[in-house]
């Protein structure tokens, strides 16, 4: 391991084709971190998107995860650390030790906004389904919070568990997130304004009324679900007829501003260390309170705050609301 702390980006990030039906598969396996990817397990994935969509032998792509949940985001912890230790950006962007690269410093404008406009970047793993030119289906089930969210975003199709949760935490501690015009789009933005407002998260039944979610099934009916439209989409047209769909559907996500909302959501998380918290709710936290006190104490006693059926965290929904 280069980092004795976290497993190789090839553990966590698997891979697989079959030439015969051409449906490849991706997945994350860390179940015992709800299936969490470091820096480089992203940038793994979004390599292997690349390649996947060049692959002649490749004409689907699904997406799943090991164990109970797809996951809950990223590793926030990962991410933070090495944002203190000032060598977060580096490892993103690639940029080595022997590389002739001065970086900004820490309190520079461009040290957190460089890190945040490279997530707009389908190298960097966060909108890398977005610029896939095959097929692309998610396998959803339990958590689908944070960074897995963002893969539903961008994803063609979404079946799912009838016991899986859609949202962001973000959306209780900071307040956006990088996919928050896409999401937008595909739940309409009526429903998706009230996800941002309340924080709640939505259940797989809401984000099929919203047109988001193709197909919901039970557990037990999830993997059958998915590859009947895996097959389906790999028996129909052939694949350069796929990708000419594929560049329809991406100028029509451009003329709506897919990506351009990226870099409106980059610019707003380059204001973070701008804003401060409300005096008399002060618990909900921002940036500076994450990194003290850890993301899932932050979350965790904020997500108490609200009625059981909203709360992020599943046995959070099943205890009784505070007096």
């Amino acid at each position: 391991m280069a980092d004795a702390e976290y497993p190789e980006p090839e553990e966590i990030i698997l891979y697989s084709k079959d030439p015969q039906t051409r449906i490849a598969t991706i997945t994350l396996d860390r179940p015992d971190h709800l299936n969490a990817p470091t820096i480089g397990a992203r940038k793994r994935y979004g390599d292997l998107i690349f390649k996947a969509s060049i692959d002649d032998d490749v004409k689907v792509l699904v997406v799943r995860g090991v164990g109970d949940h797809l996951g809950t985001g990223a590793d926030l912890d990962e991410l933070m650390a090495k944002r203190k230790g000032g060598v977060a950006m580096a490892e993103e962007l690639g940029i080595d030790e022997e590389d002739d690269v001065t970086m900004p410093g820490r309190h520079n404008y461009r040290n957190g906004a460089s890190l945040v406009h490279w997530y707009a970047d389908p190298r960097s793993g966060n909108r890398s389904l977005a610029d896939f030119k095959k097929i692309s289906i998610l396998e959803v089930k339990g958590y689908c919070y944070g960074w897995h969210f963002y893969q539903a975003a961008d994803a063609d199709m979404v079946i799912s568990s009838d016991d899986a949760l859609f949202g962001h935490p973000a959306f209780r501690y900071v307040g956006y997130a990088p996919r928050m015009w896409q999401w937008a789009m595909v739940m309409g933005l009526r429903r998706f304004q009230e996800m941002v407002f309340t924080g709640r998260p939505f259940t797989a039944q809401e984000m099929y009324d919203c047109n988001f979610v193709n197909s919901v099934v039970p557990r037990k009916d999830l993997e059958a679900e998915v590859e009947k439209y895996a097959l389906a989409c790999a028996y129909t047209r052939p694949t350069d007829t796929v990708f000419m769909q594929k560049v329809f559907f991406n100028i029509m996500k451009q003329h709506q501003g897919e990506y351009m909302g990226s870099m409106l959501s980059a610019w707003m998380e380059s204001m973070t260390g701008a804003l401060r918290d409300d005096v008399e709710n002060e618990g909900a936290g921002l940036g500076g309170k994450i990194a003290d006190g850890g993301v899932n104490n932050l979350v965790k006693n904020n997500d108490n705050r609200f009625p059981p059926e909203w709360r992020l965290s599943r046995s959070g929904r099943e205890a009784p609301e505070p007096e």
